[in-house]
């Protein structure tokens, strides 16, 4: 039988990355004459791609640009030069990508574009964790569109249901739901706002990235 399919999401599930998310956006709302807003606020509106969360940025502060277009270039030119200052793998990521590597086929499916994604996985030594990587701006629709994550199901060469999708936000279950693979929720990520009433029961829960294997293990390896 063919290894399992292990699909992790990357903002709030491998890695903490809202400070510098934060910071990029903040200085994009203080060039165009805004006021910075929390990080904490900023975190919250993560999880659907850079120009949603320009978008959303934009209209919570009250700012109004001409082109969106031209503020998510420039975003994106900010963030890129902070994009691994403050980052960091959540403690026990490398861990856990130890002990799954060894029984499952590994991936990476998010809503970041893919050059940063792919410098990111780079920068923090774990690039060549993942046989995949699949990033919001290639050749499949973003989550929660269920293509990219079929598609890895594809190459891995496994049945739905020996495939699961970790991660942190709503986003992730969607996209889970809408391939019919299970889905390990990342409680600990800071996309996590779902309620009990978001869920079914049937949903895998981690408190911690440890916390991630001793799910797997007991549901689903």
């Amino acid at each position: 039988m063919s290894r399992p399919l292990v699909v992790f999401d990357l903002d709030g599930t491998l890695v903490d990355s809202q400070q510098d998310l934060a910071d990029a956006a903040n200085a994009l709302i203080v060039e165009l004459g805004g006021t910075p807003v929390p990080v904490e606020a900023i975190a919250k509106m993560v999880g659907d791609g850079a120009a949603m969360l320009v978008r959303r940025v934009l209209t919570s502060t009250g700012v109004r640009v001409t082109s969106l277009h031209d503020a998510l270039a420039r975003f994106l030119a900010l963030y890129d030069e902070r994009l691994l200052a403050t980052t960091h793998l959540y403690d026990g990521i490398q861990a856990v990508l130890d002990e799954l590597g060894r029984v499952a086929r590994l991936g990476v499916l998010t809503n970041k574009p893919e050059r940063a994604t792919h410098r990111m996985l780079e920068g923090l030594g774990i690039a060549q964790r993942f046989e995949w990587t699949i990033g919001g701006d290639g050749a499949f629709a973003r989550k929660p569109d269920p293509a990219g994550l079929l598609h890895l199901v594809a190459e891995a060469g496994v049945s739905v249901d020996r495939a699961v999708m970790v991660g942190d936000s709503g986003v992730d279950l969607a996209t889970a739901r809408a391939a019919n693979t299970r889905v390990c929720l990342a409680r600990y990520g800071f996309g996590f706002r779902l309620t009990p009433a978001d869920l079914t029961g049937s949903e895998l829960v981690a408190d911690t990235p440890t916390a991630i294997v001793a799910r797997l293990r007991q549901s689903f390896l």
